[in-house]
């Protein structure tokens, strides 16, 4: 540290930013000082400012990007998110068993712990031809009611595929998945191919014929890879207000983009806006984690107390149960503690030349209509998180993305074609962290670039922009989108 700066500061104020900077957190003086910004305006790229996250940010670009706590989360706090990050990484196991905190597993389930599908709290991707099963994947089960068009839990398998199950209890199925090539072509005559999965379900609990869509009109089948779980305390602390001020349901400034919110039923029966899930049908994250406890290890909880068994799984129903319920409040609250305040990585070479062409063009294709760079977060709970300057490339808003991307599942206020805003905060560290370049819902886009030719509907005027820009200009802006 400058020895001016040094002299200006406590002994405890300097043993904590010390501390922070071993623990690969923000530069000392970007902890003590704010940081350059350029505009308030939130469709503006911040030139010069690589606070992702504000004075939450860390300044950490190897495999553990995205497993780092806010840089200004208090010492006293530090505690509660280890406790939490142990949680996160614990295999849980089959009941009874000798450390019964930690048992209750299933009895049918995707992984046997969180970050077997976030791991090293980053982003799933599909299975490769070589892997038997989905490991950081998921498949969304439905049956939509014919008079209401509104989707209900599949009455055999529940409202997802659990293909892993414990000792005597039969499995649901195994996923499968096969691609077809979609090939295109830039205004430059630069040739592309993308590939559209198609999914069926082989070898299922019930009957012999593999659930497919195509042969059952009833079947929704909708894909979801494993999201990272970092800056999620500080999209809860975006305020509600500016939520409404972005959305605009009926397209009145003319722009051809019209984000909705999605209006979900909380437990105490209030309306209250969705932001967590692909689709915002999530209000918070301690429901966000009761339900994946549930849903992919099986792991009840006061918020989901019923096991994941449907009427037809006796042996399901007949399972050793790990206690009532098997996560408790604690564990629950500690887990949501250590969600809320896993920091989000600084921007990368924010001055290069380069990256600052990338994110004009970014801008001047409309991207920032949806990914809106920069925001200011509210009050929240955890200090740490409140009034924070930052940028995680989001409205958290419902856009309707067009029919190649559809999966057909309403869920909540949210249609069959629309999925929420995907913050792009990280998103260049993916192959760093978890060693694929695998985006998108169902991880189909095979890089950045596919990721964006496959968006539709609302972006389809981005989209078909981007398509006529030159070669330099694409990649100056997939170089910008890899430095976030």
């Amino acid at each position: 540290m400058l020895p001016f700066f040094s002299r200006l500061l406590s002994f405890k104020t300097r043993t904590r930013l010390v501390l922070f900077a071993l623990l690969g957190c923000v530069p000392l003086l970007a902890l003590a000082l704010s940081g350059g910004a350029s505009s308030d305006d939130d469709r503006s790229v911040r030139v010069g400012d690589a606070q992702s996250g504000g004075l939450t940010t860390v300044f950490v670009t190897n495999h553990d990007a995205f497993a780092r706590p806010l840089a200004n989360l208090p010492m006293t706090d530090l505690r509660q998110f280890t406790f939490g990050n142990k949680l996160f990484n614990t295999n849980w196991v089959e009941a009874p068993a000798s450390v019964h905190s930690l048992d209750g597993l299933g009895p049918v389930f995707n992984r046997s712990s969180c970050s077997g599908c976030h791991m090293r709290d980053g982003r799933g991707r599909p299975p490769e031809p070589s892997e038997p099963q989905m490991m950081s994947m998921l498949l969304r089960l439905s049956h939509l009611d014919p008079k209401t068009g509104a989707a209900l839990p599949h009455p055999d398998y529940g409202d997802q595929l659990n293909p892993f199950a414990i000792g005597g209890v039969p499995p649901e199925g195994h996923a499968v998945i096969r691609y077809r090539d979609i090939t295109g072509r830039y205004a430059d005559g630069t040739t592309y191919t993308l590939h559209a999965p198609r999914y069926r379900i082989e070898a299922p609990l019930f009957g012999t014929e593999p659930l497919d869509p195509q042969s059952d009109p009833q079947l929704v089948i909708s894909p979801r890879v494993a999201p990272a779980v970092f800056g999620l305390g500080l999209l809860a602390a975006i305020p509600q207000a500016r939520l409404r001020e972005w959305a605009d349901p009926e397209d009145r400034d003319g722009d051809g983009i019209s984000g909705r919110m999605n209006w979900i039923t909380d437990t105490t029966g209030q309306k209250q806006i969705g932001r967590f899930g692909w689709k915002a049908n999530v209000v918070s994250l301690r429901q966000q984690n009761a339900g994946a406890a549930l849903g992919d290890i099986g792991l009840t909880s006061s918020l989901r107390p019923n096991e994941n068994c449907m009427p037809r799984q006796t042996a399901c129903q007949k399972a050793t149960s790990g206690g009532t319920p098997e996560l408790s409040d604690t564990q629950l609250d500690k887990l949501t503690f250590y969600t809320q305040t896993l920091a989000p990585p600084a921007r990368r070479d924010v001055n290069d030349a380069t990256i600052i062409q990338g994110g004009h063009i970014f801008e001047r294709l409309n991207c920032s209509g949806c990914h809106r760079p920069s925001v200011k977060t509210g009050d929240s709970p955890i200090p740490a998180l409140a009034h924070q300057q930052i940028q995680p490339f989001t409205d958290l808003l419902l856009h309707d993305m067009g029919e190649a991307l559809a999966d057909h599942r309403p869920d909540g206020s949210a249609t069959g074609r629309e999925w929420r805003t995907a913050p792009l905060w990280g998103i260049g560290l993916v192959p760093t962290v978890n060693h694929h370049t695998r985006y998108l819902h169902d991880g189909r886009a095979r890089s950045i670039e596919e990721a964006i030719l496959w968006h539709g509907g609302e972006a389809e005027a981005s989209t078909a922009a981007f398509k006529k820009i030159t070669l330099k200009e694409r990649e100056d802006l997939l170089a910008f989108l890899n430095s976030l």
